[in-house]
């Protein structure tokens, strides 16, 4: 069905024009059906139809994007796979989702699990068949991909995301981050990832075309804007960091970049302003969701101001999101509460876990595992993981909240709050803090700061200083499970 609304819809209206870039040449819509058309032939001579799965393995490519696009032609269900995942991971997101076959890179993880068929694109490259598709796949309710989440909490689950909910996500990301026919969007983020998966969609929609980033790095992103023009992007906070950090960058003209969207994790106020001073004509649009929902709310560059940077904006039309008690109550205006949603965006549920599935729904509802709260504006505020809550002394303590406090500190570069164990309160709040280049401070300078905002039980009680990154998963999210494992080996009680 998506195919229909997006590579179906360019052919109608945008034939001609430039689709995607691909082994030194601009292919037009048209050459690009072409392609899919004979990629999605080939697929089903080696038996792929209708609900049967395909793993994908791959860096950021245009072969990614045809190989989804003939997936989404014939109803074949797509497996993307994070390209950062060990054998071991790969084999049990393999073992869950039983795909019927693999095309993946050598550069990547082999995994081990035997599957019957394997393609190694950049040794053999995909057959294309002469034959054509007679008709394309429509049905919205119908799995279009599996994603996996990234298990920052647990065991990765299977998100099983319809073709309806991807067209949900183009509307609403169009309403925040409007395209322009005629764009370039630049897949810079992992386009295993959610926050830039369904732009394969939206871009061919509204005729904009496609260049992709195999790895990212500051100096290659400037050097590609500068050279394709790039007018729209999607990236995470860390590469926004390194962008920000890239010396060269100023020597780049980066004129052509419209609108750049981020999302994954929040981004500090300070890296706001940096990203400002290197582009102070681009619109920024920040976007939060999840995997299982796709995008729930947008900051608009409008609304980049100060009293708002730590928020994370207002749901589109089409998504219902509420904050309510663990009853599902909805809780007052500016009180804390887990975030809970529904609309066409809302995956329709884990593939081969309805035990999981069950548990993530209430009342027509999805919950997201986030607290946050609503100011009586309608922004929302994200406040901590559900799971990231820390209970001390009886009283509940925000990591999102310390941790917003911390950053205003002008010698704070990065920073993590969770909860660590004490026999006397339960959990104490520590505080794990990456400084500025040449900056210097203490933990009684730090707990001394943070007193002029917090109460005295929100306080950082530990704090330890690092001279690393703080350690992110892919879509850039601080793995604090990975921080506060050496805290809580041994104890009788663990925190997720």
């Amino acid at each position: 069905m998506i195919y229909v609304h997006s590579l179906g819809r360019a052919l109608r209206f945008y034939p001609g024009r430039t689709a995607l870039a691909r082994d030194g040449r601009l292919l037009t819509f048209r050459e690009l059906q072409t392609r899919v058309e004979g990629i999605a032939g080939t697929l089903t001579t080696h038996g792929f139809g209708v609900g049967d799965r395909l793993a994908l393995l791959l860096p950021n490519g245009p072969d990614y994007i045809e190989l989804l696009y003939a997936c989404s032609m014939l109803g074949v269900i797509a497996v993307p796979l994070n390209t950062r995942l060990s054998t071991k991971e790969i084999d049990g997101v393999l073992e869950d989702a039983r795909p019927r076959g693999i095309v993946r890179h050598s550069s990547l993880a082999v995994p081990k699990v035997q599957l019957s068929w394997q393609l190694v694109i950049d040794e053999e490259p995909l057959p294309i068949s002469s034959g054509l598709i007679s008709k394309s796949f429509y049905d919205p309710e119908a799995v279009l991909g599996l994603i996996y989440t990234s298990g920052t909490t647990g065991q990765p689950k299977g998100v099983m995301v319809t073709h309806g909910n991807i067209l949900a996500d183009v509307h609403n990301f169009n309403y925040w981050m409007r395209y322009t026919e005629g764009g370039i969007y630049l897949h810079a983020a992992p386009m295993f990832h959610i926050a830039d998966f369904p732009s394969m969609f939206a871009a061919p929609a509204f005729g904009a075309s496609q260049i992709t980033i195999s790895k990212f790095g500051a100096q290659t992103f400037c050097e590609i804007v500068e050279r394709e023009h790039v007018t729209h992007t999607v990236l995470v906070p860390t590469m926004i960091n390194l962008l920000t950090q890239f010396a060269e960058a100023r020597k780049y003209d980066l004129s052509s970049l419209q609108v750049l969207a981020y999302g994954g994790s929040p981004m500090a106020p300070e890296l706001v302003h940096r990203t400002r001073e290197l582009l102070p004509n681009i619109k920024l649009i920040q976007v939060y969701g999840l995997s299982e929902t796709g995008f729930l709310t947008g900051l608009q560059d409008q609304e980049h101001t100060e009293d708002k940077l730590m928020s994370c904006g207002r749901p589109c039309p089409g998504v219902d999101l509420q904050v309510a008690e663990t009853s599902g109550k909805q809780v007052d205006l500016g009180q804390a509460g887990e975030l809970i949603v529904r609309g066409a965006n809302v995956m329709r549920g884990y593939w081969n876990n309805p035990e999981e599935t069950a548990k993530a729904f209430r009342g027509g509802f999805f919950r997201t595992g986030d607290i946050g709260r609503q100011d009586d504006l309608g922004y929302f505020y994200i406040m901590d993981r559900l799971k990231d809550m820390i209970v001390s002394g009886g009283e509940n303590v925000y990591s999102g909240e310390v941790e917003a406090v911390i950053y205003t500190h002008p010698a704070v570069r990065e920073a993590a709050v969770f909860g660590v164990p004490d026999p006397q309160w339960g959990e104490l709040v520590m505080a794990y803090v990456v400084l500025k280049p040449d900056a210097t401070l203490t933990t009684d300078d730090l707990i001394a700061f943070c007193r002029r905002s917090l109460a005295s039980y929100k306080l950082p009680r530990r704090v330890e200083f690092s001279e690393t990154d703080l350690p992110k998963s892919t879509s850039g999210k601080v793995l604090k499970k990975t921080l506060r494992e050496r805290f809580w080996t041994r104890q009788q009680r663990a925190v997720s």
